[in-house]
């Protein structure tokens, strides 16, 4: 269920890579074909990249597509990768989840609480990207959940032994 939920909400929110990049060829057209650039596009688009990025953590753990040092682990088999993968998550990535997801949720209804806008020349209300992290936090803990259950279980296959890279 969680792996569904984190899919969903993966596709849902690379729609908005397609937005952010329309907006970006909005302005620039408009700058230099009419001389008028948008005063909103560069803060809209920064806050859509924002929301876009931090949106899809769990998506990427998920399909394992966060960045990986095997160095010590790509000689081991199977079983040995499993458990210090395992060891990996409780040591590592609950702590971090658990006060990423805290002090988000502490950050954004801060900004909720004072109505927070950007500074730019059009004054866009932040807190919405701020709830986004303190969400996009959530999703993440309950895919790592999801990612060390399958650990525990037995139920992974990226876990094959790895052929050490030639780097030369």
């Amino acid at each position: 269920m969680i792996d569904g939920i984190n899919e969903v909400v993966g596709r849902i929110i690379s729609v908005v890579a397609i937005l952010f990049a329309a907006i970006i060829i909005y302005d620039v057209f408009m700058r230099n074909f009419y001389g008028e650039p948008t005063r909103w596009a560069f803060d809209l688009t920064k806050q859509l990249y924002g929301f876009y990025f931090i949106m899809l953590g769990g998506y990427a753990l998920r399909h394992q597509a966060h960045v990986r040092v095997d160095l010590l682990t790509s000689r081991l088999g199977r079983n040995a990768r499993r458990w210090v993968e395992a060891a990996g998550y409780v040591i590592f990535f609950f702590p971090f989840a658990w006060v990423f997801a805290r002090r988000s949720w502490d950050f954004a209804m801060t900004s909720y609480g004072q109505r927070e806008v950007t500074y730019g020349a059009v004054q866009l209300p932040v807190y919405p990207l701020k709830i986004a992290m303190f969400v996009a936090a959530v999703l993440l803990l309950i895919q790592g959940i999801s990612e060390f259950l399958k650990l525990v279980l037995n139920k992974t296959d990226h876990l094959e032994p790895m052929e050490p890279l030639d780097v030369r």
